[in-house]
C-alpha cells in the first residue's frame, strides 16, 4: 500500500507555541498549520490529548483534545483529523463514542479515532482523576474498546463491566464512515496492548524512531493476530516518529538551538538529520513494516516552512 503522511498540530503542549503571545493567535496559527498540511498533501493532522505541558509543567496555553479536534475538522475540508491519542481515563468511553459520532458527521467522514490508556500522573492528580496502575488501566482501555464499538454498532448499546456499565445507551448519528469510525489504538506494550490491537482496532500506533524496535513490535502483532485469528494485513501499522530536521547545510547542534525548550537528550532520541538522510533512515523504518507516518518535528514545531520541507523533500521520495 502507498506510505501515508500525517502530522501533529502544535497545540501548545510541548511548549511549542510559547513564541505567540495572544491565544487568539495560537489558536490560529494552529489553522494556518493546519490548512497548510492539507495543502501540501499530508493526509491527516493529529492532536494530543493533555492539559499540562512537557517536558515541565509551565503556565502556557495547551489547548484542549477533542475541542480543537472538532474546531479544525470545521476548520479543514479534506485532510483527516485525528487524536494522537485520547487518554481513556479522561471521559467516559460512551461520551467519548458519542463525541467521535458527532465529530464524524461535522468533518463529513474525516475523523480518525485515536486512543490509549494513559500515562501522564501530575497531568491526571492535578485535574483530580485517580491514577489505578499500568494493568488496571490496560484493563479499563479493554472494556472501554468494547463499548465504544457498541456504541457505533449497536441500536442499544449495553455493556456490564467492572469499570463501566452502558444499558440501552443509543447513539445517533453514529457517524458517517462505514463500517464505523477507523479506530486507532495507540502504544506499544507487548503482552497488553498490542494484544487490544489485534482484538478491536483498525490501527497501531508504536514509537517510530529505531527501525529494530519497530520491527520488533510489529512482529509481535502480528503474533497476536494469528493467535486471534485476525487479519494482519487489515491493521494500519503506523509510527508516531519525532524529528529533528536540519536544513541543508545545517548542522545538528545549530538546529536545535532554535527550540529553546528542546533537551539535547530528547534531541538525541529522535530521528534526525538534513533531509537526505531523513530519506533513508524513514525507509528504513517502512523496510521494518511502516504504513503510515505521524511526524512531529521537536526543533521547529510550529514552522511551516519546516513542514514544507517535509512534504517537498522527504515525502515523495517514501511514496
Amino acid at each position: 500500500m502507498p506510505i501515508k503522511f500525517g502530522t501533529i498540530v502544535p497545540q501548545g503542549w510541548r511548549l511549542d507555541l510559547t513564541h505567540i503571545p495572544d491565544p487568539i493567535d495560537k489558536y490560529e496559527h494552529m489553522t494556518r498549520y493546519a490548512r497548510e498540511a492539507e495543502k501540501l498533501g499530508f493526509d491527516s493532522i493529529w492532536v494530543y490529548d493533555h492539559f499540562h505541558t512537557v517536558p515541565t509543567q509551565e503556565l502556557e496555553s495547551s489547548f484542549e483534545c477533542w475541542t480543537i479536534t472538532a474546531a479544525l475538522a470545521r476548520d479543514t475540508e479534506r485532510v483527516r483529523v485525528g487524536q494522537m491519542v485520547t487518554c481513556n481515563n479522561y471521559r467516559q468511553p460512551s461520551l467519548l463514542a458519542k463525541m467521535a459520532s458527532t465529530v464524524d458527521v461535522m468533518s463529513h467522514g474525516r475523523l480518525d479515532f485515536g486512543i490509549g490508556a494513559g500515562w501522564y500522573e501530575e497531568e491526571y492528580r492535578a485535574f483530580g482523576y485517580d491514577f489505578p496502575d499500568g494493568p488496571e488501566r490496560l484493563r479499563m482501555l479493554d472494556e472501554a474498546l468494547q463499548i465504544i464499538h457498541a456504541m457505533w454498532k449497536e441500536p442499544y448499546a449495553t455493556f456490564e463491566g467492572k469499570y463501566y456499565q452502558v444499558r440501552g445507551a443509543i447513539n445517533e448519528p453514529k457517524g458517517v464512515q462505514k463500517p464505523h469510525i477507523p479506530l486507532w489504538v495507540g502504544g506499544s506494550g507487548e503482552k497488553v496492548t498490542l494484544k487490544l490491537v489485534a482484538k478491536y482496532a483498525d490501527a497501531c500506533n508504536v514509537v517510530g524512531n529505531d527501525p529494530a524496535v519497530t520491527k520488533h513490535k510489529l512482529d509481535v502483532l502480528k503474533e497476536h493476530c494469528e493467535r486471534l485469528g485476525r487479519d494482519y494485513g487489515s491493521i494500519i501499522k503506523s509510527a508516531h516518529t519525532f524529528m529533528v530536521l536540519q536544513n541543508p547545510g545545517e548542522s545538528f547542534e545549530d538546529a536545535i538551538k532554535e527550540h529553546p525548550h528542546l533537551t539535547l537528550q530528547a534531541a538525541q532520541s529522535t530521528v534526525y538529520g538534513q533531509p537526505n538522510e531523513m530519506i533513508d533512515k524513514l525507509g528504513a523504518l517502512v523496510d521494518a513494516g511502516v504504513e503510515y507516518f505521524i511526524f512531529y518535528t521537536r526543533n521547529r514545531p510550529a514552522d511551516l516552512d519546516t513542514l514544507r520541507m517535509l512534504a517537498q523533500d522527504i515525502m515523495p521520495a517514501l511514496k
